[in-house]
């Protein structure tokens, strides 16, 4: 009768010890995305067509990052005296999403947004050419967006708008919320330090432009599996990966952090054929945001698919967005000197430590 007992209940906690090893391999799937994927071995002479500068930088924790410069592109001199001329104490951070390098969005997005500012796509860690780490959705990512700031400052940009698709919008979103817009002094700052020790001014965030973001973590991921209660087994899994990595995942999470965005202009971008993040997940974000957020839906475009979908509508919107914010900024918070990233790329871009 023991044996029978002991039979039955081995048998009842089987499934349970199934859904944990399952719970694992998920979590443990969503902490490696993968460095590369497949397509970017065609890219290659793309991206060397763009031209520009290959950087290495620092995170704020102390991860070696790779990334590309793209100087912006002088307009031409058509006599418009209204026409768009990029300021050198300007840029745009490029943030890709998740698994891959920053390649494939330097190809597809570099051109125009260059136009605007110059252009630093990163590689987030444990992706690309960056240091190996796990990917946290945005948790510890805002560190890599912490040392691409510093890299800012360090050549005198003042000015920066992010641009991030997928999980590189979660961070983007992250990034302001944890690190503020750079309006205020940094809170961190040591008041005992040396008064020769002046780190360069941090540059200010002015907006941001993210695509297919869903307003929680879960959403995402539980539209990629199958079976039943997906959201309640994607939120299972960044419970897993989280006590893999000592944290919560779901901290910067953007419905968490909306209410702290409402100090920089953000478009909110979604496809109307996205599988992953519908389109009302994006009309939800927007509204957490508040009043100096906008929306754009691009009805026929799947996930992170707005641009190649509508290149002439992306480019109306986004370079407007971006233009008009660069504006808005230059007249709100003038920048004092000159830039010296000229001066400082003759090293080809080596790190400092």
């Amino acid at each position: 009768m023991i044996r029978r007992a002991a039979i039955i209940g081995g048998l009842l906690t089987l499934p349970a010890a199934v859904a944990r090893l399952a719970l694992g391999r998920g979590a443990d799937r969503l902490l490696a995305g993968q460095r590369v994927t497949p397509d970017e071995a065609a890219l290659g002479p793309a991206v060397d067509a763009l031209g520009g500068e290959i950087v290495r930088l620092r995170s704020r924790d102390g991860l070696r990052l790779a990334g590309r410069w793209l100087p912006a592109e002088a307009p031409i001199d058509d006599g418009d005296a209204d026409a768009w001329r990029p300021d050198p104490r300007e840029a745009i951070l490029l943030l890709h999403g998740w698994s891959g390098s920053i390649v494939p969005d330097l190809v597809e997005y570099g051109p125009l947004l260059r136009r605007m500012a110059g252009v630093l796509g990163l590689d987030f860690r444990g992706h690309g050419d960056s240091d190996p780490a796990a990917t946290t959705f945005g948790l510890h990512e805002v560190e890599d967006v912490a040392g691409a700031l510093a890299w800012f400052g360090e050549r005198g940009i003042g000015r920066v708008a992010l641009v991030g698709t997928s999980m590189g919008g979660i961070t983007a979103l992250a990034a302001i919320a944890v690190l503020g817009d750079g309006s205020l002094p940094a809170a961190d700052l040591d008041p005992d330090a040396p008064a020769h020790d002046i780190e360069p001014a941090r540059p200010r965030i002015v907006g941001a432009v993210v695509e297919s973001v869903p307003t929680e973590l879960p959403i995402a991921v539980g539209n990629r599996l199958r079976g039943p209660f997906r959201r309640f087994v994607a939120a299972r899994m960044f419970e897993a990966a989280g006590r893999r990595v000592g944290g919560d995942l779901r901290a910067t999470e953007p419905i968490r952090i909306a209410p702290l965005l409402e100090t920089v202009p953000v478009l909110v971008i979604n496809g109307g054929l996205d599988k992953t993040v519908p389109p009302a997940e994006g009309r939800r974000l927007a509204a957490a945001i508040g009043p100096r957020s906008e929306s754009w839906l691009v009805p026929n475009a799947a996930h992170a698919g707005a641009h190649a979908t509508d290149p002439e509508g992306y480019a109306d919107r986004v370079g407007g967005f971006l233009r008009r914010t660069f504006a808005e900024s230059r007249i709100r918070a003038p920048i004092i000197g000159r830039p010296v990233f000229d001066e400082a790329s003759d090293d080809g871009g080596v790190e400092g430590d």
